[in-house]
């Protein structure tokens, strides 16, 4: 991914802002392995996005592999400790 630049003038796409500080929270540990995140409503509602801009940024989040999404249920921090482990193993 592109380093963004440290100018806080250039434009920032809204998705990032909601993913930067999601990202920022489950590294920080508030969301602890299996947590629940805040669901797309309560994401629009804290960062006055669009459903689709919380949705992307969550994607991202998942596409990272620091969530996982369960259809109906939500998304939920994923135990990085145990995937660091297998790629040991493996490795």
């Amino acid at each position: 991914m592109p380093e963004r630049p440290n100018d806080p003038h250039t434009p920032h796409a809204p998705y990032m802002r909601v993913l930067d500080a999601l990202a920022v929270e489950i590294s920080a540990g508030k969301y602890g392995a299996g947590d629940p995140i805040p669901s797309e409503a309560e994401l629009c509602e804290r960062f006055g996005v669009a459903r689709e801009t919380a949705r992307r940024a969550v994607r991202v989040l998942r596409e990272r592999g620091l969530v996982e999404t369960v259809w109906g249920k939500g998304s939920f921090v994923v135990d990085r400790s145990a995937s660091d482990e297998s790629k040991e193993q493996r490795g």
